[in-house]
């Protein structure tokens, strides 16, 4: 898979913009706050019809716009498919092929990415929030029933976050609502603990072999899905549904004291142990990084196994937050193989037969020159 051109239009600081790439690599060189890093994400974006640099949709158009749109023609196995996503202060509309989508879950998925950007190395040393969000976003490309559901789970958290709110600190005396929220909730909760699991196999499969061969066999990675609730991955169904039913019972008191749903996977974790050590809290940053490329790298194959497309790499200003070695294990990787978007402040640092072919796009003041 690769994307062949893309077209914005009122996007960050782009007013209309049209570019045609190479299917290899593409390099887009310029000085900070430029717009190159906005031309990454628009990719991103229109892949996964949200951003990775901000939560906050509105920021996506161009400050004098009432909408913003991305357009992209994208090369798969069976031909060209066109997508396009056009955002607006009122919320966001894909199309497939023209067709417009009544969910953006249908949507998600035409087009495969993988970001690696500097904020990604926090998957490893950052808080739970930012791994759980890297968990939902890439069992999201490749699964829209997972989507779905997690769309299904938030809003009965919310809704049940809601009740525990109104009755906060009170003596409750009607315990139907109470077991109505918890059913409905333990049984969201459940597809999304069983699914995440099912992720992390796969994920472990395809990325402990690529850190023993960035490490030259020195060190094994094992990750590990932690649930509040303390839920094995050998559990069926039935089984997380009685863990999660006993574990709101037990934190009962505590949740209406404090308004707040306190057991479920919005509170969940993952762990990444190099060689039996939590690489989080004892890695050095250069396991910490390794950790993270390996993940990014696991991921690549992950979605071509399960999708029969290979998916697009987008380099945000990474590879010189990696030494030689790791960026050179990281281009090795994706040579000739994967279509890959660089931004860069210079190409001088980074050494390798693969950018003597890449395409270049210098970046100036929002202006993109082809060389």
């Amino acid at each position: 898979m690769h994307i062949e051109q893309l077209k914005l239009t009122n996007y960050r600081n782009y007013d209309a913009l049209a570019l045609k790439f190479s299917p290899k690599i593409n390099v887009f060189i310029g000085e900070n706050a430029q717009g190159k890093t906005n031309v990454m994400e628009s990719i991103y974006v229109l892949a996964m019809a949200k951003s990775h640099r901000t939560t906050n949709d509105k920021e996506l158009i161009r400050w004098d716009s009432d909408y913003g749109k991305i357009e992209g023609a994208v090369q798969k196995r069976h031909g060209i498919l066109p997508i396009e996503l056009t955002i607006t202060k009122k919320g966001k509309k894909g199309k497939i092929n023209h067709i417009e989508q009544s969910r953006l879950s249908h949507y998600i998925g035409q087009m495969n990415v993988v970001m690696f950007a500097p904020e990604d190395l926090n998957v490893v040393k950052g808080s739970p929030q930012i791994r759980r969000r890297f968990i939902d976003m890439e069992i999201g490309q490749i699964s829209p029933v997972y989507l779905h559901d997690l769309l299904t789970f938030q809003k009965i958290l919310k809704q049940r976050n809601h009740y525990l709110k109104m009755n906060q600190g009170k003596t409750m005396t009607d315990t139907v609502m109470y077991e109505v929220y918890n059913e409905q909730y333990i049984h969201a909760a459940t597809q999304i603990i069983r699914k995440r699991f099912q992720f992390m196999d796969l994920l472990q499969e395809w990325a402990e072999p690529i850190h023993g061969g960035i490490s030259q066999e020195k060190e094994k990675l094992l990750i590990k899905y932690r649930t509040v609730a303390g839920i094995e991955k050998d559990h069926a169904s039935s089984e997380i549904e009685n863990f999660l039913h006993k574990k709101l019972v037990e934190a009962k008191e505590r949740e209406f004291d404090r308004g707040v749903t306190l057991v479920g996977p919005h509170r969940d974790d993952l762990q990444f142990l190099v060689n039996g050590y939590d690489v989080q809290t004892y890695g050095s940053q250069g396991q910490q990084r390794t950790t993270a490329l390996s993940l990014k790298l696991a991921e690549i194959e992950l979605i071509k196994q399960e999708t029969n497309e290979t998916p697009i790499l987008l380099l945000d200003d990474v590879l010189s937050e990696l030494d030689d070695y790791r960026q050179s294990h990281l281009l090795n990787t994706i040579q000739g193989e994967v279509q890959t978007f660089v931004t860069t402040t210079s190409v001088d640092g980074i050494h390798h037969e693969t950018m003597e072919h890449a395409q270049l796009f210098h970046v100036k003041q929002g202006a993109i020159e082809e060389s």
